[in-house]
């Protein structure tokens, strides 16, 4: 993991979950970066962004997915 420097993610395009909803907990990633997922806090859209490769990634939605993180 490492993070983007300041200003470079404004022009990377972000999507939000359609589960979020109207909920204002969440993450955003961007999805035009190859080979990494840019990683973001919805609520401080200006804020730090953390960059995974996307092996890791598409490994922690795959936990995610399958329960192996609790949610309470």
């Amino acid at each position: 993991m490492s993070s983007i420097p300041e200003g470079a993610a404004a022009d990377l395009i972000w999507r939000k979950s359609s589960f979020s909803g109207a909920q204002s907990n969440c993450v955003e990633i961007a999805v035009s970066v190859v080979g990494a997922v840019p990683v973001r806090d919805s609520k401080d859209p200006g804020g730090p962004v953390l960059l995974f490769e996307a092996e890791a990634w598409c490994s922690f939605v795959a936990g995610v997915k399958s329960g192996e993180f609790p949610t309470d």
